[in-house]
């Protein structure tokens, strides 16, 4: 998200949080001044059935099924395709509308996963809703691509909210270790967060370490002219995250993918899963 020529990379597809994503994005386009690039996925799952339905009829009504099995697989594949044209050109109709004129878009086959490594290749971010068109099915989870996109991605994930608000307050997660010191050079260095009011938060028992990085971590995001506070809070880190953002002390929450704990080898900790699933802001990671 530092330089000039990368892309936004809106994964767009027919759930309810299109429209917010498509918003969100066009808040991005027009404080970095970024192109946005539209990324429709048929997921190899939604695929054309190959499977021999047939079984043991007699030979010449076989062929006359098989023809029709093939005719609707290749009618399928069509609306398929349809409708994936549609859903990328309802999402240019929107950042149109919200006033971004460098816009691309792009309809892909295959596991988003896999796809990733070309797609990320020129992103200065990757943005995705927090659930897909299951979303009304699965509310107590996150969306299937979810958590397998932040955990493969090298750049920062945007995960969008149902709602779009304009961004003026963000809450910034800071435990101190390697991930959310490159989350404040970051923030430091981008135009993304110019004019915004950040208030960066360290949840813990109170001692030299912890105060000691958060006042250096202030020191760094004030020293990049951003307007900055600082607090060390008591209890655990997602319930005290949390409660700040439902008590709306913040339009969207920044984090490290991973954290400072004993859960660090994971690439998402308990704390960010937790946080994604439960938070009704929109949240950034960065690795």
């Amino acid at each position: 998200m530092t330089e000039q020529t990368d892309k936004i990379v809106a994964l767009v597809d027919g759930s309810d949080y299109a429209a917010s994503l498509c918003n969100h994005a066009a808040w991005i386009a027009q404080r970095t001044g970024a192109a946005v690039e539209l990324v429709h996925i048929l997921d190899q799952r939604n695929a054309p059935q190959t499977r021999d339905l047939s079984g043991t009829i007699a030979l010449g009504a076989r062929s006359a099924l098989l023809n029709e099995l093939a005719e609707l697989d290749a009618q399928r594949a069509k609306l398929i395709t349809q409708r994936g044209r549609a859903i990328l050109d309802d999402a240019r109709s929107l950042l149109e509308k919200a006033g971004v004129s460098a816009i691309s878009t792009r309809l892909l086959q295959g596991d988003i996963v896999e796809l990733l490594q070309d797609i990320e290749t020129e992103a200065r971010v990757i943005m995705i809703g927090k659930r897909g068109e299951g979303a009304d099915f699965a509310k107590g989870h996150l969306g299937s691509n979810l958590e397998r996109i932040v955990r493969a991605c090298t750049k920062p994930v945007f995960v969008a909210s149902r709602a779009f608000k304009p961004i003026e307050r963000v809450l910034l997660a800071y435990d101190g270790g390697a991930s959310s010191r490159k989350v404040v050079d970051h923030i430091a260095r981008s135009p993304l967060f110019r004019g915004l009011h950040l208030h960066l938060v360290t949840v813990g028992r109170p001692n030299d370490a912890p105060e000691r990085g958060l006042e250096d971590a202030k020191a760094c995001l004030s020293a990049a002219g951003l307007a900055v506070e600082a607090s060390l809070l008591p209890g655990q880190p997602d319930t005290a995250l949390r409660k700040l953002a439902d008590d709306g002390e913040a339009d969207m929450l920044v984090m490290g993918a991973y954290g400072h704990s004993r859960l660090r080898q994971m690439i998402i900790g308990s704390t960010t899963n937790e946080m994604i699933r439960a938070c009704r802001l929109p949240v950034v990671l960065l690795r």
